[in-house]
């Protein structure tokens, strides 16, 4: 298997500034770390490609420089030249160009988890409905729902009371405070969400601190698709919800309001009482 550099330099954010729990996921890199594919040597595909198990399966089938292509016609993956016949990819195998295509996959990947694995320590006072996987040296303290499926990695403190919903993927390292709700989202590496606080459909990035009552919005009033702005043009998200896109090293000041679809850049900070209405970004 032969891996191509990135498809193309659309991303805002650089792909390897999200970190998730290292056994399941790794950020950055490439893709392979996320799936085992029996590829032949002449397979190739770009970095930032995501191709599902199945869609190898048609490629494989379809022969030598055959491609693999996605609904545009874009290429994913290719065998040789790839000039020979096309496959057209199902929509669950894509091009992983912006941050918040990060939540699709996750979505994809964390919903289809079927086995729990619990090393770390879970509190008979949680409640645990879905598939988990908890690290080593992770505590869920008492008064905990998981609703859906989660991954949590190593040396992780989650609670008391706080709630945990679908597609979620905590990493190591991560603490989630008293009376938190976190939904459909990455957190990454040591990152602390602070008590009463909510991160809905967001990517946060890693050595992140949310003040108290830090909250994100993910909704439009009138629940169209967000948009997002990106070298100075507006882009469909393709996301009817989407929170925040938040970098390394952010910090909020308590009772900060992030508003849908905004991005706070590596380091950015924000007073307290902040209403976040445009990116901060250098």
């Amino acid at each position: 298997m032969q891996i191509i550099e990135t498809k193309n330099t659309r991303n805002w954010w650089p792909l390897a500034d999200v970190n998730v729990p290292s056994e399941q996921f790794v950020a950055g890199g490439t893709l392979l770390q996320w799936q085992e594919l029996d590829a032949p040597e002449n397979a190739k595909m770009y970095q930032n490609s995501w191709v599902t198990q199945d869609d190898w399966q048609l490629l494989l089938a379809a022969g030598t420089d055959a491609k693999l292509i996605n609904s545009e016609g874009e290429k994913l993956a290719w065998f040789d030249t790839g000039k020979g016949p096309s496959v057209t990819a199902s929509n669950d195998s894509f091009f992983l160009l912006y941050p918040w295509d990060l939540l699709r996959l996750n979505e994809q990947i964390v919903g289809a988890l079927n086995e729990s694995e619990c090393i770390g320590e879970v509190s008979p006072a949680a409640h645990i409905e879905g598939v988990i996987k908890v690290g080593a040296g992770t505590r869920i303290l008492p008064g905990v729902f998981i609703e859906g499926n989660a991954v949590i990695g190593e040396n992780c403190k989650i609670g008391p009371n706080c709630y945990i919903r679908g597609n979620t993927a905590i990493a190591d390292g991560v603490h989630i405070g008293q009376a938190v709700e976190v939904k459909n989202s990455i957190v990454g590496h040591g990152s602390s969400i602070g008590h009463l606080s909510y991160v809905g459909d967001s990517v946060i990035g890693s050595k992140v601190n949310f003040g108290a009552a830090t909250v994100t919005s993910n909704l439009r009033h009138d629940g169209k698709n967000h948009r997002t702005s990106v070298d100075g043009a507006l882009v469909d998200t393709g996301r009817r919800k989407l929170g925040s896109i938040v970098g390394d090293h952010v910090h909020t000041g308590i009772h900060t309001a992030i508003f849908p679809g905004r991005k706070l850049g590596p380091y950015a900070t924000t007073r307290p009482n902040e209403n976040v209405e445009n990116d901060i970004v250098e």
